[in-house]
This record gives structure tokens, C-alpha cells and sequence, in this order.
């Protein structure tokens, strides 16, 4: 059963205060996700893994409005504070806008790894919207940048 919540019409998010209990009910939701998609990297290759059925399109997409994300390098380790930065924000924002009606739960809050090369960790991780995870995430499975780990929970 799925729950709607009513916007006021004169709700600015820009200046919403937050609600603690909100915050912790999304930090939640966003360490299951985490766990799951770490669960899921283990048990197969991320390069053998879509994320979605719009795969193929995010991925063409981000890597024609961030370039730079075409070499595997730059994959593996992201600056949060280029994204987080004035003209990063904008330029997020309108690549994820163009999913808005596409991608469900497009700019709902999830776990993002730094660097490919590392576990989930408080240190480790930065908060970004679903729509940045995937395209990374996508971008990193095709790059085999995610394999290391299902190679290493299969060892023995």
C-alpha cells in the first residue's frame, strides 16, 4: 500500500527545516540499500549486472554530459566537493531533472562509495541522489571497477 504525502503549494525546499525522525528514517532506507547492492555485488559481477532497464541510455547520457567520466580513473575515485560545488549542483541538477519522469525514485537519497575501490563505510561514502548512484554504479560495472569484490567473497 503505497502512502501519498501532500506538498503545500508554497513549500520551498531550499529553506525546509528537517525533521529528525525523517532523517533517520531515510538514513535507514539508504543503509538497506547499500547492504543490498553490496550483497548483490558479491554474489555476481557488477559487470555482469544491469542496474536498470534504462542502463544503456543513463550511461550515454552521463558520460555526454560529464566527459570525464568516460576514463575509468576518474570512476574510481569522485570528488564530492566538484559535485557538491555551485556549478557541479547545477549541472547534476539538470542531468537528473531529465529523469523525472522516467526513473522512479530518481532523486531519492542513497549511499555512494568515493571510491570503487573501497567497502561501505562512514568515512567511505557520500549521500547523493538514486539517479548519481546509478550512473556511477553503471559506469564502474561496465569499467569491471565493482568485479574485485565478488572475486574476493569467492576466494576459497
Amino acid at each position: 500500500m503505497s502512502s501519498q504525502v501532500t506538498v503545500p503549494a508554497d513549500f520551498d525546499p531550499e529553506n525546509a527545516q528537517n525533521i529528525e525522525d525523517l532523517e533517520k528514517q531515510f538514513a535507514v532506507k539508504a543503509v538497506l540499500h547499500a547492504q543490498t547492492f553490496w550483497n548483490l555485488l558479491e554474489k555476481k559481477k557488477g559487470s555482469e549486472m544491469k542496474l536498470t532497464k534504462m542502463d544503456d541510455q543513463l550511461l550515454e547520457d552521463f558520460i555526454k554530459t560529464f566527459p570525464k567520466y568516460a576514463d575509468p580513473k576518474e570512476l574510481s575515485n569522485i570528488s564530492e566537493d566538484e559535485m557538491k560545488s555551485p556549478e557541479g549542483k547545477k549541472q547534476w541538477r539538470e542531468f537528473m531533472n531529465r529523469y523525472e519522469k522516467t526513473l522512479n525514485d530518481y532523486n531519492f537519497g542513497t549511499l555512494l562509495r568515493k571510491s570503487a575501490s573501497d567497502e561501505y563505510a562512514e568515512e567511505t561514502t557520500i549521500f547523493v541522489p538514486r539517479v548519481q548512484f546509478l550512473v556511477f554504479e553503471i559506469a564502474r560495472n561496465r569499467n569491471k571497477l565493482n568485479d574485485w569484490i565478488y572475486e574476493e567473497a569467492h576466494k576459497q
